[in-house]
């Protein structure tokens, strides 16, 4: 099986030239009746071994974790960040395995955020311990952040700029919470705000690779993945819209297909299907809740499931299209900075 890393690794390695690789790829895309640009295509699994070694990475972290928990709890972060890097420069760095990189780069990220973070409790127990919990948390971002840049320098695994956002995302309420103690009032809008710079970074990885070809398309992926909830659940939770309770009136219903049909809208146009994934929950509930309304209580979840099954998988029959008759009315200096848009 061969990925699009392998392609690009055979081109760096003048096994083939780059427009051989890319016929290719336009080849296999017809074979399957697929617009490249549109698949979203990312690398998270590339054989049964990759889940073998999560699997014994897992173990080998967590049995030096509980090694150390006994002799030395102050070397867990040191020893598990030493550990999970040593291994990414052999499964990620020579064998380049997508999804045991993932694991590495979180465990490497959490270690170091936690050793960051036992530090710090460590300096403030006493009479500042009751004070320390953002000092604790914000040391803990600072330290994933920089160790997200760090693997990043080193390995270029594509959720690592997602993981950083994380880092620093954690980091700038903490030193919100610290400088303006009633901010805490306001969390979701702030997430809101956090949630759309998310968003705006991975646009901007995504306009620098409108063909979807490089590896900067994956990191758009991972962060248009992290943005998704940041945006969507605060919106819901502003507008009094909750998941968790029972529908109060058909006024809300109605605005959370609303809503759903304007972030569907806008997934068509960053040709990104993250927003309508994160959304799905509030739009299931509100369709549930109007069939209730109008009598079909004992086929409500039926129905809910038949209306949204059905049209999200016409939506992906015919994503192409549909994102083509949208991105046509759009101004063409608009048009020329997203993600191309291929011929039918």
């Amino acid at each position: 099986m061969y990925s699009d890393d392998d392609l690009d690794s055979a081109v760096q390695a003048g096994v083939m030239p780059p427009a051989t690789a890319n016929a290719f790829r336009q080849f296999v895309a017809r074979r399957h009746a697929t617009h490249l640009v549109d698949e979203e295509n990312f690398r998270l699994v590339s054989s049964f071994n990759d889940f073998f070694v999560v699997i014994a990475c897992g173990l080998l972290l967590s049995a030096l974790a509980g090694i150390f928990a006994s002799i030395a709890p102050l070397l867990i972060g040191p020893v598990m960040a030493a550990t999970a890097w040593a291994l990414a420069e052999f499964f990620t760095r020579k064998r380049r395995m997508a999804l045991p990189s993932i694991m590495l780069l979180l465990a490497f990220c959490g270690s170091v955020a936690f050793s960051a973070g036992y530090l710090v409790s460590a300096f403030t127990a006493g009479p500042m311990m009751a004070k320390s919990g953002p000092l604790v948390a914000g040391s803990a971002a600072v330290a994933a952040a920089l160790a997200a840049w760090a693997h990043w320098q080193r390995f270029q695994v594509p959720i690592t700029v997602a993981a950083g956002m994380v880092g620093l995302a954690t980091l700038a309420l903490q030193i919100l919470l610290a400088v303006a103690p009633h901010s805490k009032d306001y969390l979701l809008l702030l997430a809101l705000v956090l949630g759309v710079l998310t968003f705006a970074l991975a646009l901007y990885w995504d306009m620098s690779d409108r063909e979807r070809k490089t590896h900067r398309s994956d990191v758009a992926f991972w962060l248009h993945l992290l943005a998704a909830p940041m945006i969507v659940h605060p919106i819901f939770a502003l507008l009094g819209i909750n998941s968790d309770s029972e529908l109060v009136g058909l006024s809300q219903a109605l605005t959370v297909i609303a809503l759903y049909i304007g972030l569907g809208v806008v997934g068509l146009v960053v040709d990104r299907r993250a927003l309508l994934v994160s959304a799905l929950i509030y739009v299931l509930w509100a369709l549930n809740a109007l069939f209730k309304q109008f009598g079909a209580v004992s086929l409500n979840v039926a129905l809910t499931a038949l209306v949204i099954g059905s049209a999200l998988l016409l939506l992906s029959a015919f994503w192409h299209s549909a994102r083509g008759l949208l991105v046509r009315q759009l101004p063409l200096e608009l048009r020329t900075r997203l993600p191309a848009q291929e011929a039918a």
